[in-house]
């Protein structure tokens, strides 16, 4: 009973600080700062309630943060380098003409952008495909008839399903070195997972309702 009572405080901690202050919801930290208010309270279960942590062990833990934040920071700013290369070089528009000129079927041109944005996403970090291609792929969407908050959806997961792909996944580089684990090893057993996110994927931008329907029932 002890432990289902942290847990729900626990989910509720996270509940309260994943809102961000610019939205009209609830949640009194923005984004970054509700990453370091998660870090305080998970080294507070740590230290005082599991114990599994001790003042000794800090040191050690701090160096391996940020031996991990070095090697996501280093891929983000490869990413970013790249993004810079593709607006530079116009990469982007003409992947774009590249869409319009190759069919006039929704259900293709939407197949077409989540290939291009899930290698996309597998090359580089989620802030600047965000900005780079929303621009360029938004006004597609719109002229086939689709929502905005319907391709929001599917975009960011596209995006999302990058962040855990080679060779620039920096969620998969994550949690093969928290696992001890070598990337290449983890590919195989990840192909079951990656065919199953397809799937939603293709789900999801082909069924608008499953993003749509809440935000109706909620009138928003």
């Amino acid at each position: 009973m002890r432990t289902i009572i942290w847990l729900l405080m626990s989910a509720c901690f996270l509940l309260l600080v994943s809102g961000c202050r610019s939205t009209d919801l609830f949640g009194i930290f923005t984004a970054i700062e509700a990453s370091a208010i998660c870090v305080v309270y998970a080294l507070f279960l740590a230290l005082v309630y599991h114990r599994t942590l001790t003042i000794k062990q800090l040191p050690a833990v701090l160096v391996k943060a940020v031996e991990m934040s070095g090697v996501v920071m280093l891929l983000i700013a490869v990413s970013s380098m790249m993004s810079f290369a593709m607006s530079f070089t116009g990469i982007p528009g003409a992947l774009s003409q590249f869409i319009l000129n190759l069919s006039a079927n929704p259900i293709v041109i939407l197949l077409m952008i989540n290939l291009i944005l899930l290698l996309i996403g597998m090359f580089m970090d989620i802030a600047p495909a965000i900005l780079i291609f929303t621009p360029i792929f938004l006004p597609i969407a719109e002229g086939l008839g689709i929502d905005p908050l319907h391709f929001g959806m599917f975009f960011i997961l596209n995006l999302c399903i990058g962040t855990i792909t080679p060779p620039v996944g920096t969620g998969l580089f994550v949690g093969a070195m928290v696992g001890k684990e070598k990337v290449e090893h983890l590919i195989k057993p990840l192909m079951p997972f990656y065919i199953a996110m397809f799937v939603l994927l293709m789900v999801i931008t082909y069924i608008p309702e499953i993003s749509l329907f809440l935000p109706r029932m909620l009138d928003l």
